[in-house]
């Protein structure tokens, strides 16, 4: 893949080292493994109590951080569209069974005029979003303290809060999409690869623009370029992505959603393994953290390519970004985020 660049600076000039790395490409030079940020234990307590957003739009908050997409973010939002320009952030539904998709789309036509879909959504094939009655700490504690009793949930036939019922009327954001497979000159980052604060950060230098308020952040890796390439793999437990120690930067940021091609965090998280036990956060601390204390919706699976090439060629990043969910009372929803430039 030929480089585009982000912005007439070069690398060079923001001082990013670049080092042969592979067969993949060149990569920009990583600070020795021991100069890395750690992720304790103690990190994961104390960010329990410094970052949490448990009460920060009141007890009954059911939609977190998109409380941070305001009608002045919108109407900002709305502002960036100067082509006209709509490119799809979903991935076609996947109807083959694979490693990364044990349970593939079922599509049964009714006739010729009719047909019948069934999708197991959560997982790592299908592009969805998850809500914030995804994930639960201990027995059963979801986002803002909810904890739901399983015997209602499945009388009900679904949960009393917390579900992505609440974003009904739709996402509508600026969104930003950091395709730090192209910022790293390489069409794939190699499975396992983590992305820390600092690449986040040089990405910004280099485009001039700020993650901020009530964005919706999506981030590249090249996951699907490289399925293309070599076929499928166990993409759940090896994948490039974000450490756990970008954490308190989403915070710092206040990111309204998050989304990547699989579900966000670097495979093998790559933290003590102390903290993904005796935490509650298994092995993606990332994404669980984000959901159940940052109360934070995210886009999993998403299939980045063509707005890879999209923005590339435009070369702009930032975008009005939509999204509507199934109107059900659901852990998330299959979806299909709409990037227009």
């Amino acid at each position: 893949m030929p480089r585009i660049p982000l912005r007439p600076l070069g690398l060079v000039a923001i001082g990013v080292a670049l080092a042969t790395v592979g067969a993949s490409g060149v990569q920009p030079a990583q600070r020795p493994v021991g100069e890395r940020p750690a992720v304790t234990k103690a990190d994961v307590e104390r960010w329990k109590q410094e970052l949490t957003n448990w009460g920060r739009w009141g007890p009954d908050d059911e939609i977190g951080t998109l409380n941070l997409i305001t009608p002045d973010k919108r109407r900002q939002a709305t502002a960036l569209v100067q082509d006209g320009i709509s490119v799809s952030l979903a991935r076609d539904a996947e109807t083959e069974a694979a490693v990364d998709n044990p349970r593939p789309y079922q599509v049964t036509p009714l006739g010729i005029t009719a047909d019948e879909i069934r999708i197991a959504y959560h997982g790592f094939m299908h592009t969805h979003l998850d809500f914030l009655n995804h994930n639960f700490i201990g027995e059963g504690v979801t986002y803002n303290g909810y904890t739901p009793d399983p015997t209602v949930v499945a009388a009900e036939g679904g949960h009393a809060r917390n579900t992505v019922h609440n974003a009904k009327h739709g996402i509508v954001t600026r969104g930003l999409l950091i395709d730090m497979a192209r910022f790293k000159n390489v069409p794939y980052l190699d499975p396992g690869t983590p992305i820390y604060i600092e690449d986040l950060e040089a990405w910004e230098a280099e485009t001039g623009l700020r993650v901020s308020s009530g964005d919706a952040v999506v981030i590249r890796t090249g996951r699907w370029a490289r399925r293309a390439e070599v076929g499928p793999w166990d993409i759940a437990n090896d994948a490039a992505g974000l450490h756990a120690s970008v954490i308190p930067w989403l915070k710092q940021r206040d990111i309204a959603l998050l989304g990547g091609e699989a579900p966000q965090d670097v495979a093998p998280a790559g933290i003590d393994p102390a903290v993904t036990v005796a935490d509650d956060l298994g092995p993606r601390p990332l994404h669980r953290f984000a959901l159940i204390y940052l109360g934070m919706p995210l886009f999993d699976n998403l299939d980045l390519e063509a707005l890879g090439d999209v923005a590339a060629t435009l070369n702009r990043w930032e975008f009005l970004l939509t999204a509507a969910p199934l109107p059900t009372r659901g852990t998330g929803s299959p979806i299909n985020p709409i990037a227009t430039f």
